[in-house]
């Protein structure tokens, strides 16, 4: 790491690598010895400057400057005449450099990643499809979800044997109508799907006010509230794995979804999905206080640490979160370096016999 060769005054090595979190030998250049390739002997079956100088010019004539070397090396062949073989004119346009993809490609593309903050209900929604396995092989229905991604509430699904943006448009736009939720300053999360990149899915959401939020390509932890979703639908005690039909996979999810909004969810600190979402957080949390204190007034022996306070569900969920801070910042904050001294008892443990 270059920030380790110019250390702030008066911070030692082994302080920094602390404060950073990383191994002491980062301080240190690496003075390993590396496998170097040693240059191939000159066996002097090589092409002569001439015959070299010949070959370029067959090369970036204006006959050849558009054909591949095999098709160079199989058209001066079938005219009788040989210059080099396919390798050594590929070995001859690398050294300068010109043997490389002449087709058009595309440029890297570089997605910025999504990071977002709710702090109540109806601020972010994050929706995303997974698909149900039939009974025919091959067949597959389409499970649309959204999820509010404060709460992890379910506000709206819908089974079809199809995946389009048509059928996106319908669900969010009875989902925004029947919940009635305020579309300014909505936003919404997805991944790159076809059904979440086309013109008339945005076209529907810039109408509304709503601000679209997109995941990187390829990384399913930017979208990681859905597909935990997906992964607790599936997993389902009474999840059949493969269902007959679109209303046997309806039935079914009619009775999922209430419920999953009706479990206790770890990421809320054991409330419900519906607590959070419908605002019954300190009702539930008044009354789960009043059941601990009256349980430790009657045993306060198996509470070592004092009187016990319920958790409350956290004040704000994020995707993506940046709570981190930049190696010159830790560095330059003199509390990095502060070490907490481990407390050693002098009491002498007891003995058993």
């Amino acid at each position: 790491m270059s920030i380790l060769q110019s250390l702030p005054k008066g911070v030692s090595k082994v302080a920094a690598c602390q404060a950073l979190v990383v191994s002491r030998h980062w301080c240190y250049p690496d003075r390993r010895r590396r496998y170097q390739r040693k240059s191939e002997p000159v066996l002097g079956r090589g092409l002569s400057p001439a015959e070299d100088q010949a070959l370029l010019d067959q090369l970036h004539s204006e006959r050849f400057q558009d054909a591949a070397p095999r098709q160079v090396y199989a058209t001066l062949l079938s005219e009788g005449e040989v210059i080099a073989s396919v390798s050594t004119m590929y070995r001859c346009l690398r050294v300068r450099k010109e043997c490389r993809e002449r087709r058009n490609q595309r440029p890297a593309q570089h997605h910025v990643k999504p990071q977002l903050e709710a702090t109540a209900p109806n601020q972010i929604l994050t929706w995303d499809i997974t698909k149900l396995p039939t009974l025919t092989r091959g067949l597959y229905l389409n499970l649309y979800v959204i999820l509010d991604l404060f709460s992890r509430y379910v506000v709206g699904w819908m089974v079809s044997r199809k995946e389009n943006a048509g059928l996106a448009r319908h669900l969010f736009s009875e989902v925004l109508t029947r919940r009635q939720i305020d579309s300014r300053g909505l936003i919404v999360h997805q991944d790159r799907g076809s059904p979440m990149i086309a013109h008339s899915f945005a076209e529907l959401l810039s109408g509304l006010g709503v601000e679209q939020s997109f995941s990187r390509p390829r990384v399913s932890n930017d979208n990681a509230f859905s597909e935990s979703q997906f992964k607790t639908t599936k997993y389902w005690p009474s999840y059949p794995g493969r269902f007959s039909d679109e209303q046997h996979a309806r039935e079914w999810c009619q009775a999922f979804f209430p419920a999953y909004n009706r479990r206790p969810h770890e990421g809320l600190a054991l409330f419900t999905p519906e607590d959070v979402y419908t605002g019954q957080v300190e009702t539930v949390w008044k009354i789960r206080q009043t059941a601990m204190d009256r349980h430790y007034a009657d045993h306060p022996e198996r509470y070592v640490n004092g009187p016990p306070v319920v958790k409350r569900p956290p004040e704000r969920v994020c995707i993506n979160p940046d709570d981190g801070r930049p190696a010159e910042q830790v560095l330059a904050d003199p509390e990095s370096f502060k070490t907490v001294p481990t407390p050693v008892s002098l009491a002498l443990p007891e003995v058993v016999t």
